[in-house]
């Protein structure tokens, strides 16, 4: 190449570098004067607005402030005015204490004068009260307490003389109905009777067989006892065991079942429990039947089954001797015949005194009293709430709150203090006399007591010259309520209290 043309073309390159180069500086100035412009024009503005909103402040801010002063012109007006009624209150209350402190100075100077008349009229009792006390010989209090025996004593004579004469009358109208009543029910029951106890003695045939019921080892009665639920007590009784247990229904399961098995002669495990369960089911169909022949005898119609199965279990089921499940079936055409004689409803009493004992049935296991289990179970199975009152109530446990619980509480009581209807062993018999002889000569004034009619009737013989006669009134009614609360007892205690004056002389 020639170095000419190539000198040429680096002049030319490097004007078209300075060329470029200028011409953007060029450009790059004149774009900052444009923005400076842009700015000043911008501040300009600014200032501007600036200018307009501190005028308009100021305006506002001296508004303001003439607004709060003409505010604060009127508070102080009204402050004034209140300081001034303060002060016209503060000078009426000044003068008010000033009243109030003179009246207190003269009620001071009345009380001291009132108690300076006070302290004179205590002397002045003083004096006429030793006074009195020298004329009557007696204090005080020694006048007090003959005064207050004095109205005790007559307060007592009056309601000893009340009480005997509404007690009479209460008598003489009542017991001849109740009595009338009480007699028709029982002759037109005349229900058979016969004082059942469970039997927990198995005779045997011979001595061997109580060998062949233990087996090698015990095997054969554990087995059976294990199978029944019952003790079976082998001892030195002649050919006979006894069977042991709360349940009077697994008792007799396991009576039946073991006069099978002394027959059979036949006695091993397998054999035990196939003869229990033979007798289980006898029992059942017995238990069932009881229930339903008690409700047939009782005249009693739409029992639930389960509440007949229930009762068939009193059939095992005893009290002092006397059978349950025959009792409630007397209770029933007792309560039947009281109902159809005041005008109650004859089947819901009939009902009431037909299942007021069914709680006796119920598994010992089960808490609660028997009136409160029987009338549980009865409401399980919709009998009617009048009856369930009265199975709840009949020990007043709960209250009474028809005719008919009354006439169930009455057939109960009516059945079982019939003579001959229970039996007590004779340690239970002799404690309850001499308990009602010790409780009633706890009394103050008893000489002698006496328990008679096998602990029906109570005479108390009193001392004459401590007890009057109307005090003996009071006395027996006394015992008599001690009784009630301390002592269970069928039926009823008469209380008798003899008072007798004896005068002796003697002629020589």
């Amino acid at each position: 190449m020639n170095p000419i043309s190539i000198i040429v073309d680096v002049l030319v390159l490097v004007v078209g570098v300075a060329a470029g180069y200028f011409f953007d500086r060029y450009q790059r100035e004149r774009a900052l004067k444009n923005q400076q412009d842009k700015a000043d024009s911008i501040l300009k503005i600014a200032n501007e607005q600036a200018r307009l909103i501190e005028t308009q402040a100021r305006e506002s801010a001296t508004k303001i402030v003439q607004a709060a002063e003409s505010e604060i012109k009127e508070r102080r007006i009204e402050l004034s005015k209140e300081a001034d009624r303060l002060d016209k209150r503060r000078s009426e209350l000044d003068s008010r204490a000033d009243k109030l402190e003179q009246r207190e100075q003269i009620i001071n100077k009345r009380q001291s004068q009132i108690d300076k008349r006070a302290n004179e009229v205590d002397k002045l009792f003083e004096q006429e009260m030793a006074k009195l006390q020298e004329i009557a010989q007696l204090s005080q209090d020694e006048a007090r307490k003959e005064l207050f025996a004095a109205v005790e004593k007559e307060a007592r004579a009056d309601m000893a003389r009340i009480y005997r004469q509404i007690e009479a009358e209460a008598r003489e109208e009542g017991e001849k109905r109740a009595r009338k009543l009480i007699a028709d029910a029982i002759q037109r029951v005349a229900s058979e009777h016969v004082a059942e106890v469970t039997s927990s003695v198995v005779p045997l045939p011979n001595e061997e067989m109580k060998g062949r019921i233990v087996g090698r080892n015990g095997r054969n009665i554990k087995a059976f006892e294990q199978a029944a639920g019952v003790d079976v007590i082998v001892d030195d009784t002649p050919e006979a065991v006894t069977i042991s247990c709360f349940d009077s229904v697994r008792r007799e399961i396991a009576r039946r079942a073991l006069a099978r098995l002394t027959v059979d002669g036949r006695i091993h495990p397998a054999h035990i429990e196939k003869i229990l369960e033979e007798e289980g089911k006898a029992v059942d169909k017995i238990i069932n039947e009881a229930g339903e022949q008690a409700a047939f005898d009782a005249g009693i119609a739409g029992l639930h089954p389960e509440i007949l199965r229930m009762m068939g279990r009193l059939k095992f089921r005893t009290s002092y001797g006397q059978n349950q499940l025959a009792h409630a079936v007397e209770v029933s055409k007792l309560a039947g015949i009281l109902a159809a004689e005041i005008g109650a409803n004859v089947e819901l009493s009939k009902q009431g005194g037909f299942l007021h004992d069914i709680g006796k049935a119920m598994d010992h296991n089960q808490e609660g009293t028997h009136a409160k289990l029987g009338a549980e179970y009865c409401r399980r199975y919709g009998v009617n709430s009048i009856v369930v009152n009265a199975i709840e109530s009949h020990h007043h446990e709960v209250d009474q709150l028809s005719i008919e619980a009354v006439i169930a509480e009455a057939a109960d009581a009516i059945s079982g203090a019939r003579p001959g209807a229970r039996r007590e062993d004779l340690e239970a018999y002799i404690k309850r006399i001499r308990t009602l002889e010790e409780l009633s000569l706890s009394f103050e004034g008893v000489s002698q007591a006496f328990a008679i009619q096998a602990g029906r009737e109570v005479r108390v013989i009193v001392k004459p010259e401590n007890i009057d006669d109307l005090a003996s009134a009071r006395l027996a009614r006394d015992i008599a309520k001690k009784i009630e609360e301390t002592m269970q007892y069928p039926g009823q205690i008469k209380v008798t209290v003899i008072r007798e004056t004896r005068a002796t002389e003697f002629a020589k």
